[in-house]
């Protein structure tokens, strides 16, 4: 019956392997067979992995007395808050003694918790159950009175003093017993789950990470202390900033807890917002890109060379858009490369009059050029418009030295100068604006989104196009 109800239990709560299990059940008959904890309660809990709180899988009743329970608890929840120190030595992997709990039928008890390993993990908690024969408050304990000094002006002065810092101050005597703690240590820890005053307590019962004050004795004249002076620890839900050290002089062990869970989670929900904009970014991509393919199906199946044109120039336009969401989907930032995006959008235009004529493009791009993604879109699609209008109009007839040369440079304050010249045949500038789609978009993206400055010189030997701006 119990190796059925230890193993139902671990697989019905948590993903224990069945190693892990035969470990429990092990542990389990050696508690039947032993003669040690005749007079107490003796539990097996495991961590659920659903709601991250502690599953009782075997209980054996006191031999010689009569049990502090009424009813079956196998199979029940042992709450957090209840129960603090089973809690810390699933997170420690540490033995917690004697720390005050309630049961789950809220009566007190005291709690001695070792951890169960399997394969360098915990795999669940032992616990021996004590009835309580008094509850410590603050000032009881004899180890603590007997340490504290005479309370003098400077005494209370540091107690204040501690009292109004955001950390977590703990101070141990020589022996590692606690004796002195601000407000916000005992906040932490009755956050943690300890349910009495922690003052007096020693640090075994303290630590929150897998260090023993002996551990600590030995370390703190070794190179490995630097290590274990300072360092970021996980308690629980909770993240904490470290820090401990002796005084030689008092032989007395300060520990200090700095939480930083806020910040942990609001870098948390960075991370996860940046993720779900890089995905947002990936999927308008696509969509642009299903959209180009649509277009190009109905070009295919057009005779009339004008709605091809016209079909081409719209591909190119949302080619142009799509480059940068393709490069926002693969950064965590804004900010995005404008030579990554430009080479991409060059190269599709290329591509598209690739079979019609040859032309050389030669590119000079500054490539420490970073803008955000607005401002990246709007010189691609102007950059697309000039260089589809030189392949379109510039170039009449095939020739090898048919060239369009794109340059972008970075001007003091912050301006980007951009110019882009073909050796075609030129046209009028003015008539051609007023008649063409692409010059309007160029002169109206120019002015009215970049807030920048257009000029455009055309004659029989080929056209420049000058535009700047500020970033």
């Amino acid at each position: 019956m119990i190796d059925k109800n230890i193993y139902e239990l671990s697989h019905k709560y948590s993903s224990l392997s069945d190693s892990d299990i035969d470990e429990l059940i092990k542990e389990a008959r050696k508690i039947e067979e032993t003669n040690r904890y005749q007079e107490e309660d003796v539990f097996i809990d495991i961590l659920s992995d659903v709601t991250d709180e502690a599953v009782v899988v075997y209980h054996r009743p006191p031999k010689d007395n009569d049990s502090i329970y009424k009813d079956n608890v196998v199979g029940k929840i042992a709450k957090r808050l209840n129960e603090p120190g089973v809690y810390r030595t699933f997170e420690t992997a540490l033995i917690t003694e004697g720390l005050l709990a309630k049961t789950q039928e809220n009566q007190w008890i005291r709690q001695k918790v070792f951890p169960l390993r399997n394969n360098q993990k915990t795999i669940g908690v032992l616990i021996v159950e004590f009835p309580v024969k008094e509850i410590r408050s603050e000032g009881s304990n004899n180890v603590a009175a007997n340490n504290m000094k005479v309370v003098d002006t400077t005494s209370l002065f540091y107690s204040t003093l501690m009292d109004n810092l955001d950390e977590a101050i703990l101070i141990f005597d020589e022996d590692g017993y606690l004796i002195m703690n601000n407000d916000v240590a005992n906040s932490y820890y009755f956050h943690f789950g300890y349910i009495e005053k922690i003052i007096g307590l020693h640090y075994d019962n303290l630590s929150l990470d897998t260090t023993t004050f002996e551990q600590l004795i030995y370390l703190k004249d070794t190179e490995k202390w630097k290590n274990v002076s300072k360092k970021e620890i996980v308690f629980g839900s909770s993240h904490f900033q470290m820090k401990r050290f002796f005084d030689k002089k008092t032989g007395m062990f300060t520990m200090i807890l700095h939480d930083k869970t806020e910040i942990y989670n609001r870098e948390v929900e960075i991370v996860e917002k940046s993720v779900a904009i890089k995905e947002i970014h990936h999927r308008v991509k696509n969509n642009l890109q299903s959209i180009v393919s649509l277009l190009r199906i109905q070009s295919r199946r057009s005779s009339n060379q004008e709605v091809v044109k016209l079909l081409r120039e719209s591909e190119n336009r949302i080619l142009a858009i799509s480059a940068t969401h393709e490069l926002l989907s693969r950064k965590v930032d804004n900010d995005v490369s404008l030579i990554e995006v430009l080479d991409l959008t060059i190269s599709n235009c290329n591509r598209a009059f690739l079979d019609n004529k040859k032309v050389q493009i030669e590119k000079n791009i500054d490539p420490t050029i970073r803008m955000d993604s607005d401002k990246t879109v709007t010189v691609a699609l102007i950059v697309n418009e000039l260089i589809q209008n030189s392949f379109e109009h510039g170039f009449l007839t095939e020739n090898q030295d048919n060239q369009i040369k794109v340059d972008v440079e970075k001007l003091e304050d912050n301006m980007v100068s951009v110019v882009i010249k073909d050796n075609g045949s030129g046209y009028n500038t003015e008539k051609s604006e007023s008649n063409s789609l692409g010059l309007k978009i160029v002169t109206s993206y120019v002015k009215d989104k970049l807030r920048g400055k257009l000029k455009i010189i055309s004659s029989r030997t080929g056209t420049s196009t000058y535009f700047s701006f500020k970033i």
